[in-house]
């Protein structure tokens, strides 16, 4: 069995981590696993970019750049990520493509593949798999839908664009996927949901007329992501060892607000109030893409910046006593999911696919979507458990027996089988 991954990059954000944990726990379990992308950020991982000479790797550029600017050029910015995908590359011509048996597609935009390169991939009549890492595939160019249901229609009048116009850039989009979903052979496309929230979007798209839905959580490498000793990890990464550490990733980008920047900045200074908690000990612990402001914050803060190591972010997290996940909508959570993986409860919103993985006041605590001072009460519910290594103990079971790697890439197996014998 071959089976060919293609995603935008190698390993770059959730879609891309995700992409890259499957084809390794495939490969591992004996499955003849390639990966392909559009652009490769790491020479020395084991990804096939799509062109490998100069001339090439700047065609992919020119639609990288080509698709993001135009986004920003033709769209309002409503904080919520749209991609027009008017450009594709010709990956049904890629010689792994030609090969595979299987075909299984994740993010795939930034100018990766169109609407028309997509009909042109269910051509080759092999089986299609397509991993809903956002709600991109399902909708006329939103990643992030909030409570938008016109993706259930046909798209038009769309909250991302600002548009009170039915025939808009999100109709025609919407339009273009339609025709290519319509290209595909009864039984030949089949989603894959991370999360039952995802599935059930899945199943009330316009754009599935039908086609199979499988909900299977993303692999997570728990050989990797484990509860390390806490104040061996505290020393090793400077943080004080009294301090009690609420670690988040700083996502302070008003153009991803369903990341709950702003929920969370609320939540921390609602927690201020709260006489039952030893403000002393605070100590904020934030990892990401970028340097923070420190004076923004009520308590200390330790900017990590951005980490690539998974054993490193997972010192983080074993060091930390609560991560705080302030989403409003994700396909699954994968860094709550690291985290519990790791022993750490995980304070989040009930919202989407991440109440899949934290499990209400059993591994961490859901506070009402949106609710600042709701999501500080998390916090202090976690601060004030009379045991906390139990609420661990419940994540680290969790992860495993859901998103082990292994129990992951034997589903996928599965699923991959039954598609080969019909």
């Amino acid at each position: 069995m071959r089976v060919v991954h293609v995603n935008a990059y190698d390993g770059n954000g959730g879609a891309g981590q995700a992409m890259m944990r499957l084809h390794h726990a495939l490969k591992r379990e004996g499955v003849h696993s390639e990966a392909l992308c559009m652009y490769r950020f790491h020479s020395g991982t084991d990804v096939t970019p799509i062109y490998r000479n100069g001339l090439g790797k700047l065609r992919s550029i020119a639609a990288i750049f080509s698709e993001r600017y135009l986004v920003k050029a033709l769209t309002p910015n409503q904080g919520i990520p749209f991609s027009l995908q008017w450009f594709g590359l010709p990956v049904h011509r890629h010689p792994l493509v030609r090969r595979a048996d299987i075909l299984h597609l994740h993010w795939v935009n930034h100018g990766m593949l169109s609407p028309r390169q997509l009909e042109k991939l269910f051509a080759l009549k092999k089986p299609v798999v397509w991993t809903l890492h956002d709600s991109n595939p399902l909708t006329g160019g939103c990643h992030v839908r909030y409570d938008c249901i016109r993706y259930e229609d046909r798209c038009g009048r769309c909250p991302a664009l600002d548009s009170r116009r039915e025939n808009d850039w999100s109709r025609r989009a919407w339009n273009a996927k339609a025709k290519a979903v319509r290209a595909a052979q009864p039984g030949q496309l089949t989603w894959v949901a991370p999360s039952r929230w995802m599935g059930g979007s899945a199943r009330k798209a316009g754009l599935n007329p039908g086609q199979p839905v499988e909900v299977i959580g993303n692999a997570l490498e728990t050989e990797v992501f484990y509860a390390r000793d806490r104040s061996k990890c505290r020393q090793e990464l400077g943080i004080p060892p009294d301090s009690f550490v609420l670690l988040a990733g700083h996502m302070p980008s008003s153009t991803d607000r369903h990341k709950g920047a702003a929920e969370l900045r609320q939540a921390i200074a609602r927690l201020r109030a709260f006489p039952e908690v030893d403000h002393s000990r605070i100590r904020l612990v934030f990892f990401g893409s970028r340097q923070g402001d420190g004076e923004a914050w009520p308590y200390p803060c330790h900017f990590a910046g951005k980490i690539s190591q998974d054993e490193l972010l997972a010192a983080y997290y074993s060091a930390a006593d609560i991560f705080l996940f302030p989403s409003l909508q994700e396909s699954l959570g994968y860094t709550a999911l690291e985290s519990l993986a790791c022993g750490t409860p995980v304070v989040a919103f009930e919202t989407s696919g991440v109440t899949d993985v934290v499990r209400h006041q059993e591994n961490g605590y859901l506070a009402e979507t949106g609710n600042a001072l709701d999501f500080a009460e998390g916090i202090k519910w976690v601060y004030g458990h009379p045991d906390r290594a139990e609420l661990g103990a419940q994540g680290i079971a969790h992860a495993a027996a859901h998103y082990d790697s292994h129990v992951v890439a034997a589903k996928h197996l599965n699923l991959y089988k039954q598609l080969l014998s019909r």
